[in-house]
């Protein structure tokens, strides 16, 4: 059966028909591609992008499609392209990208004439003797999708498989999803997690100010930190203490979600979900040295990658970091090594695996909240300089395997085992009369996690009318998290003029041991039916089934519970034009709680979440860019919440939050950048333990964000090379202190800068600031502390590349 897109292009011009009959009865002849509108007008040759859509089929037939929808002439010698298949060549992307994704494993390359005429030709080496399997890659942003591509220069991505676990172009998901690309992270010089989704609609990020302990991001006015959190598809989940922060270094993309996931992704929240992207080898040889370096900070850096040998079906990619620096606030550290090989196995055209692994040290202090009624330095420090770390050590082996078992059958599989080590020892203030009383604890944690996701995807047509896309999935996740605790006190300070006492004055015991293990069982279905081109139905459902045990060692009291919940998804995309779609869905999300409630009549509950969305997204032609729009309505519901009086928990919650989002995106050439982000935000009390509560906006959620970032490059001339100037500015407006909403918390805007001089092709000198103006703002004021936001941090980096 003729795939759909097939028919559709042999119907939209009779050359391509011409073409194919006339390379089917040639043997030596070269025969001549020529489309309608490579006749007519120059559609900007082999570096143009276009809109690809080539079904799976003869390769001869598939660059007679080519020719037509690329606008150039394509001559090749019948013999050469006979007996070969090209594979699916779907999406928006450089027309060169497309025709080397066609010819690859053929034994066959390309050259372009003078005049635009594209040649096919056998690829031989000096000695004249044919050499296959030669392919060149250009990383371009339509290959967002692909994990192996490397997105070096745009910071528009036009795919992601993060919306729909499968391959699909941003403009047909009938979802928000965000990209952050390399280039994007690279050009800002971000440091962590928050930074990189600083930029990015819908999302609050650093939430806690220098408190550097944990990535806190909330989406859509909900708090992913918890649950949100994904490494190339597969969960982080944070149960208390224990967890490592991702290294940005070590990142190729970052991926916002937005609204309920569970139909995909299991338990979280109702607000979305960030997936990060690790780099992955890449085929062409590449790599990068760099230092930077600013006050109290010094780091070394590498990023190699590139086939193992000549020929080789291996490839390979190590990233590693050195750091060793302080943070704003007096007696702080951010020291850090990372290292992380990685390699690729590709045995033939249909099955590739890539192993991934990294170890990542990382001794860290801690950010402090100020107790209200203490008027001082935001960077005075009120612990013990040797009583103060968050120290984690982490590695994880993974892999991702794929496996085209025919043209419309892939399996893929996507697995990780991760162990992390904490040790986290703190004083701190107490936050009650009189000042200077100080508290101690501290947490010595341990977590194992293993995480396996297996996907098989069926691609079809149906009578030329409906191209079906149906993912079945099973997966599996399990997470082992014990801490030892201690709790005591410190000898009080003068929190206006502080000396310290160090370790002898510290009297901590130890309060508990406790183990959290929980196993969860997912297994998803997702069918997305694209309808005459123009309708895109997507139809989803899971069934989740998670058993979770808390078990307090130190006492031996236990709580075993299980938890199993189906959830679904409906989105409908209207594709308007090739530029413009419209959507809408419906979606629903689940959120287990392992807390005791023992309280709740009829026991415990998953907290619940809907969403209702609609939105618009336009991704013109003419530029690299991409704009969206969307309008939301986020409930969730059995909301648990502490009655600090009778210390129970009680679910009686209810959060809703609507709200508008538009986002912008562009990569105009190679001289400018620009994103552009507003976020509108009504959220509301629903229900609440405490009545006064209800009508109340939540704690810590602002009405409206807005961000924007620009830069541009003035093209070198002579001796002079290119000079990048940017910058950027993020608004956060005022919030509630807390639900009783009895302190408003001003509206803040900071603003961030970047310099990069290109000394010569391969040396580049970067300085970048963020919070520039050094402006002092508190971020958050909770559990009875004021956080305050980072300081101005300026760093320069020298980089060598090749």
């Amino acid at each position: 059966m003729m795939n759909g897109g097939a028919a559709r292009l042999q119907n939209r011009g009779r050359v391509v028909v011409i073409a194919s009959a006339l390379m089917m009865t040639s043997a030596l002849a070269p025969v001549v591609f020529v489309s309608t509108a490579s006749a007519q007008v120059s559609t900007g040759g082999i570096d143009a992008e276009h809109a690809f859509d080539i079904p799976a089929q003869s390769l001869t037939s598939a660059l007679a499609q080519f020719g037509v929808q690329a606008g150039v002439q394509v001559t090749v010698d019948g013999a050469l392209a006979r007996g070969h298949e090209a594979p699916t060549i779907n999406g928006t992307m450089r027309a060169s990208t497309a025709l080397e994704a066609l010819l690859r494993g053929s034994g066959l390359d390309y050259d372009v004439t003078s005049d635009g005429t594209v040649v096919i030709e056998a690829v031989t080496s000096s000695a004249g003797e044919e050499v296959l399997d030669t392919l060149r890659v250009e990383a371009n942003a339509a290959e967002a999708s692909d994990p192996t591509k490397a997105i070096t220069d745009s910071f528009v991505a036009s795919r992601s498989r993060t919306a729909s676990k499968t391959d699909t172009p941003i403009l047909d998901d009938s979802a928000a999803v965000s990209v952050v690309t390399e280039k994007e992270m690279e050009t800002r010089n971000v440091q962590d997690l928050q930074q990189a989704v600083s930029y990015t609609a819908g999302v609050q990020a650093g939430e806690y100010g220098s408190d550097v302990r944990y990535d806190y991001v909330r989406i859509r006015g909900f708090g992913q930190t918890n649950l949100g959190t994904y490494r190339d598809g597969l969960s982080s989940r944070i149960y208390n203490f224990t967890t490592s922060r991702p290294e940005t270094y070590g990142l190729q993309q970052v991926d916002v979600l937005k609204g309920s996931t569970s139909s995909l992704f299991g338990m979280n929240g109702p607000g979305g979900l960030v997936n990060m992207t690790t780099k992955r080898p890449q085929d062409e040889a590449s790599g990068e040295v760099l230092t930077t370096f600013g006050e109290n900070h010094l780091r070394g850096a590498g990023d190699v990658t590139g086939p193992v040998g000549e020929n080789s079906n291996w490839s390979y990619r190590l990233t590693a970091l050195w750091q060793d620096a302080e943070r704003g606030q007096d007696y702080s550290q951010d020291d850090r090594i990372y290292v992380a090989p990685a390699f690729s196995y590709t045995p033939n055209a249909d099955t590739k695996l890539t192993i991934l692994t990294s170890y990542s040290d990382r001794e860290s202090g801690l950010g402090y909240g100020f107790p209200a009624g203490i008027e001082t330095s935001r960077d005075a420090f009120f612990g013990e300089p040797d009583f103060n770390n968050f120290d984690t050590e982490e590695t994880n082996i993974g892999y991702e395997l794929s496996h085209q078992i025919n043209d419309q059958l892939e399996f893929r599989q996507n697995a990780r085992y991760t162990h992390v080590d904490l040790t986290y020892e703190t004083v701190y203030l107490n936050d009650t009369t009189p000042l200077g009383d100080r508290w101690a604890f501290a947490i010595y944690g341990e977590l194992d996690r293993f995480a396996i996701d297996n996907q098989l995807q069926y691609d079809t047509a149906i009578n030329d009318m409906f191209d079906s896309k149906t993912l079945v999935g099973l997966d599996y996740s399990r997470d082992q998290n014990r801490e030892r605790r201690f709790d005591g006190t410190a000898s009080p300070i003068d929190p206006y003029n502080p000396t310290y006492c160090g370790i002898s004055c510290i009297d901590i015991d130890f309060t508990s041991d406790t183990e959290i293990t929980q196993a969860a069982y997912g297994l998803y279905a997702q069918e997305q039916l694209t309808i005459a081109d123009d309708w895109i139905a997507t139809i989803g459902g899971r069934f989740d089934y998670v058993q979770s045990d808390t078990d307090t060692i130190s006492s031996g009291a236990t709580d075993e519970r299980d938890d199993h919940k189906f959830t679904s998804r409906f989105g409908l995309t209207y594709k308007a034009t090739n530029e413009v779609s419209v959507y809408g869905n419906y979606s629903e999300s689940y959120q287990p709680v392992y807390s005791s409630l023992a309280s709740r009549p009829g026991g415990v509950k998953p907290q619940e979440g809907t969403q209702y969305e609609i939105g618009v997204k336009y991704q013109p032609e003419a530029i690299d860019a991409l704009f969206t729009a969307s309008v939301f309505d986020l409930t969730q519901e059995n909301v648990s919440q502490y009655n600090s009086a009778t210390k129970t928990y009680h679910q009686i919650g209810e959060i809703n939050s609507r709200g508008l989002e538009l986002e912008g995106k562009m990569s105009l050439g190679k001289q400018t950048n620009m994103t552009l982000a507003y976020t509108y935000l009504d959220a509301e009390i629903k229900d609440d333990l405490t009545a006064a509560n209800i009508g109340n906006r939540p704690a810590n959620v602002p009405e409206h964000q807005a961000s924007a970032w620009l830069d541009y490059t003035i093209p070198g001339q002579g001796a002079l090379g290119d000079l990048t100037l940017g910058g950027g500015v993020r608004f956060v407006g005022e919030r509630q202190r807390n639900d009783g909403n009895t302190e408003t918390l001003p509206s803040n805007s900071v603003f961030d800068a970047a310099i990069n001089y290109a000394v010569t092709d391969n040396v580049s000198l970067a300085v970048n600031a963020t919070n520039l103006f050094d402006r002092e703002y508190v971020s958050s004021n909770t559990f009875g502390s004021r956080y305050y936001g980072e300081g101005r941090t300026v760093l320069a980096t020298l980089k060598y590349n090749w």
